[in-house]
C-alpha cells in the first residue's frame, strides 16, 4: 500500500471514529467523506503533476479493493472520497490499525479492573467511562494500552506506601524494574493531582512518601529538642539544624520556649527568617507522613502555642495551608498572607495564570475569600521571597 493510500484511508477512518455513525447515535445514514484538497492543498495544481498522478492512482486502488467510493469532476479531478463502511474490517487490517471499538473495549476492561482500587481511581475510572460513552478522549491514554495500565497500576499501589520510599524502590516493588516507574511518573502525578486531594501538583509524590532523596526538616529558634537522649537548645545555636526523616521518630520531646510556631513554605524565606519568640520550621517544601507526625508531636508537647503558616500568597500557598490543617488537625493561622502584603509589595507581584484563576475561584467561599477576591480583581499573586523578612 502506497503512502497516499495509507494517508487517505487513515484520514477517512479518523473521521469515522469521530462521527455519530461510530457511536451509533446518528439518526440518518451519513457518508464519511473527505475532500482531497483538504488533505492535499496542492492537489489539482497543474505544477504538481506528480502529486496529482500519485493521488489519483491511490484513490483508484482503494476503489478497486472496495474500501472507498470516489466522486469525480468533469475535468477528471477527484472531488470527494467516501469510506465504504461495509468494508471497515478489511480497511483497518490493510493499514495494520486496531479499530477504535476494540481499543475502547480493552480500555473499559482496564478501567473496570482498577475502578475499585481506592477513591482516586474510582473517580477517575468513572469519568473515563463516561468519556468513552461520549466518544471523547480518555485522559492519560496516548494509544499505548500497556503504558495506560501501568499508570493505573502505579496509582493503585502508591497509597499503600507508609514509609518514605525511593522512586527506584517503589518502581521495583510495583513493576519489578527500577526504571519502569520513571516513564509514567508525569501521567501518574497529573492523575493524582486532578482526582485526588493534594495542595500542589509538584509535591504529590513527596506527600505520598515517594522521594528522590532523603528528606529533612529544618528547624531553628525558640525551642529545646531532646533527640536520642541528647538535649539541644536551638535558641543558643544562632542558626538552624536539619533533622532527617529517619531521625524524626527518635525525638523524645520538643519544648517550644517561645509563644509561636511558624511553618515556612520556601527555604530562602526560612533562611532569612529571624523573629523573636518564634520556633520556625521548614518542612522541605512539602509535608508527608513523617513531617506531619513531627508537627503533631510539636502540638502534643505544646498545645498552648500559637500555630501559623507562612507561604506564598497564591492558590498553592492557601491550599498548602488548608491541607496542613486537615492532615495534622492543628489549626494553623495564615501569617503575612493577606491584602496588606499584596499592597505593600505590589511592585513584585505577578499576574495570574489561567490555572491560578481556576484554583482561586474554588477558594472564594473559604476564610481567605477577601484576599482571594482582591487577587482576582487585581490579577496578582506574590511569592514570599519578595517580602522583607
Amino acid at each position: 500500500m502506497t503512502k497516499y493510500e495509507k494517508e487517505i484511508l487513515g484520514e477517512l477512518l479518523d473521521k469515522y471514529e469521530r462521527s455519530k455513525s461510530f457511536t451509533g447515535t446518528s439518526k440518518t445514514e451519513r457518508s464519511i467523506s473527505l475532500k482531497l484538497t483538504k488533505l492535499y492543498s496542492k492537489y489539482g495544481d497543474e505544477a504538481e503533476y506528480e502529486l496529482l498522478t500519485a493521488v489519483n492512482g491511490a484513490v483508484s486502488q482503494l476503489e478497486s479493493v472496495g474500501y472507498v467510493f470516489a466522486k469525480r469532476k468533469k475535468n477528471g479531478l477527484i472531488d470527494t472520497v467516501s469510506l465504504n463502511t461495509a468494508s471497515l474490517g478489511d480497511a483497518y487490517k490493510s493499514i495494520s490499525r486496531t479499530p477504535k471499538s476494540e481499543t475502547n473495549e480493552r480500555l473499559l476492561s482496564i478501567l473496570d479492573t482498577y475502578s475499585s482500587c481506592g477513591a482516586v481511581l474510582s473517580k477517575y475510572c468513572e469519568a473515563q467511562k463516561q468519556s468513552i460513552a461520549q466518544n471523547k478522549k480518555v485522559e492519560y491514554f496516548d494509544g499505548d494500552l500497556a503504558e495506560f495500565e501501568a499508570v493505573l497500576k502505579a496509582v493503585s499501589k502508591i497509597f499503600d506506601i507508609e514509609e518514605e520510599t525511593f522512586i527506584r524502590d517503589f518502581s521495583v516493588k510495583v513493576f519489578g524494574d527500577s526504571k519502569a516507574f520513571e516513564s509514567v511518573m508525569g501521567k501518574v502525578r497529573r492523575l493524582l493531582f486532578k482526582y485526588g486531594d493534594f495542595p500542589d501538583e509538584e509535591s504529590v509524590f513527596e506527600d505520598l512518601n515517594i522521594i528522590k532523596n532523603p528528606g529533612h526538616v529544618f528547624i531553628k529558634g525558640c525551642a529545646v529538642i531532646q533527640i536520642g537522649g541528647q538535649t539541644i537548645d536551638l535558641s543558643k545555636l544562632g542558626g538552624d539544624i536539619a533533622v532527617s526523616s529517619s531521625l524524626l521518630p527518635s525525638i523524645n520531646e520538643i519544648k517550644v520556649t517561645g509563644s509561636r510556631v511558624v511553618t515556612i513554605e520556601n527555604l530562602t524565606t526560612f533562611n532569612s527568617f529571624s523573629e523573636s519568640d518564634t520556633f520556625a520550621v521548614y518542612l522541605g517544601g512539602y509535608h508527608n507522613e513523617h513531617r506531619r507526625k513531627f508537627i503533631m508531636r510539636i502540638y502534643a508537647d505544646n498545645p498552648c502555642a500559637k500555630y501559623c503558616h507562612f507561604g506564598d500568597i497564591d492558590a498553592g500557598g492557601f491550599y498548602i495551608l488548608l491541607h496542613l490543617r486537615e492532615k495534622t488537625g492543628v489549626h494553623f493561622e495564615a501569617y503575612r498572607m493577606g491584602i496588606p502584603e499584596l499592597r505593600k509589595y505590589s511592585a513584585y507581584t505577578k499576574k495570574l495564570t489561567d490555572n491560578d484563576i481556576k484554583r482561586l475561584k474554588n477558594l472564594l467561599t473559604c476564610e481567605f475569600s477577601e484576599t482571594v477576591k482582591y487577587m482576582l480583581e487585581h490579577n496578582c499573586k506574590l511569592e514570599q521571597e519578595a517580602m522583607d523578612i
